[in-house]
């Protein structure tokens, strides 16, 4: 599916009064399942694999492996088994051992729609982020990625996390902005430390505003911290202004993966045996 097509499915379904919602795929049977489910965008990124692993999102920030070898090889996975739905690639927009615009070509002629920015710096923060930022490993390489697919027709669907980020990523061209308001709380493996959900409210808003200001039609989701559940999600869109979906990945893969093996073992549990 090409950008076009795939941004005027989106737009329909905003049209339609319907919340956009996107989907990360750690696995082919996550993506079939939220395929199934009706997901409007699924999303691969080396976090997934980490994810269904057993192992915190957050591990696809460090030196674990190379993440975009790693979500070119999750696509041989994942893409087969998808049939009507655009998959956008997780993409490290800081590699320095990419070009990044022959990676996007090779991307496309792969079947990808689009793509995200993750792993993203953006998530780090405090004299570390400062000193990526100084060594030229800073988030504008992620918006010069963006600005890159762009150009080449792919559909961007960044993470952003803050007013000034959101604007720059609109100006590159963002099809889809996603702010992001931390680590997806609960589960297993959730973050324990987050905004409350007014506070994202707030901060969404922000980065929507902001957005907005540049490119009035860019869908603007929202993601992570305490936007978990499905009512958590719905708090948000209830309470935001313009804001149009939400985009999970634990919240889609994780969480319920993790309810219904314990589910389906406590019931194989409690069968009777024959005395």
């Amino acid at each position: 599916m090409d950008r076009k097509e795939a941004l005027t499915r989106l737009r329909a379904e905003v049209e339609a009064g319907r919340p956009v919602i996107g989907a990360g795929a750690g696995t082919g049977l996550s993506a079939k399942c939220a395929e199934a489910g009706g997901v409007d965008l699924l999303i691969i990124y080396n976090s997934g694999r980490y994810r269904m692993a057993g192992r915190g999102s957050l591990a696809g920030l460090l030196p674990y492996g190379d993440a975009n070898a790693i979500v070119v090889d999750m696509a041989r996975e994942v893409l087969p088994v998808v049939h009507d739905t655009p998959v956008l690639a997780g993409i490290c927009g800081t590699d320095p051992f990419r070009d990044m615009g022959r990676f996007l070509d090779q991307l496309k002629a792969m079947g990808f729609t689009g793509v995200q920015n993750f792993p993203t710096v953006g998530l780090y923060d405090g004299v570390f982020r400062t000193n990526l930022e100084e060594t030229g490993m800073g988030y504008g390489l992620e918006i010069d990625a963006v600005r890159l697919a762009h150009e080449r027709e792919l559909l961007t669907a960044p993470y952003v996390f803050d007013p000034d980020q959101a604007a720059e990523m609109t100006r590159a061209g963002a099809d889809v902005l996603v702010p992001h308001v931390g680590l997806t709380t609960k589960g297993s493996i959730g973050a324990g430390t987050s905004l409350t959900l007014d506070q994202a409210v707030r901060s969404v808003q922000a980065m929507h505003d902001a957005a907005k200001r540049v490119n009035p039609d860019v869908l603007v989701l929202c993601h992570g911290g305490p936007i978990a559940e499905p009512e958590d999600a719905a708090y948000v869109l209830a309470n935001t202004e313009g804001v149009v979906g939400f985009f999970g990945a634990s919240s889609i893969e994780r969480l319920p993966t993790e309810r219904a093996i314990k589910d389906q073992t406590r019931a194989f549990k409690g069968v009777a045996t024959a005395q």
